[in-house]
């Protein structure tokens, strides 16, 4: 089954950073350009950013613009998205996708809360 595994998400406070992976099960993420989403409590799924299969040409949404940086490993067969100066309209569940062939994984949850 292909799919994705999603890591690294926890509470933290405002100005704080995580840094989410996304691994690859049952495909090789090399062939594949990469988005991350998230959905807050009660909205729908927004999407974060985006990376092509080389790791080259990431897009951001404005709202992370300059706080976010989505990047690849494809050695690895993982994703990563760093997150910085956090804020708490960031909190959600965080989850990658392959939109290809609409790979998605279960995600993983960011709250951010003084």
């Amino acid at each position: 089954q292909q799919q994705f595994v999603e890591s690294g998400g926890g509470s933290v406070q405002p100005g704080e950073s995580l840094k989410l992976s996304c691994l690859a099960s049952g495909f090789l993420l090399k062939h594949y350009a990469i988005s991350w989403h998230r959905q807050a409590p009660g909205k729908g799924r927004e999407w974060v950013a985006g990376i092509a299969s080389n790791g080259e040409d990431p897009v951001y949404a404005d709202s992370v613009k300059g706080r976010f940086i989505i990047s690849r490993d494809n050695d690895k067969n993982t994703a990563y998205l760093q997150m910085n100066n956090l804020r708490s309209e960031d909190t959600g569940l965080y989850f990658c996708q392959a939109p290809r062939d609409n790979y998605w994984g279960q995600g993983t949850q960011v709250t951010v809360s003084s």
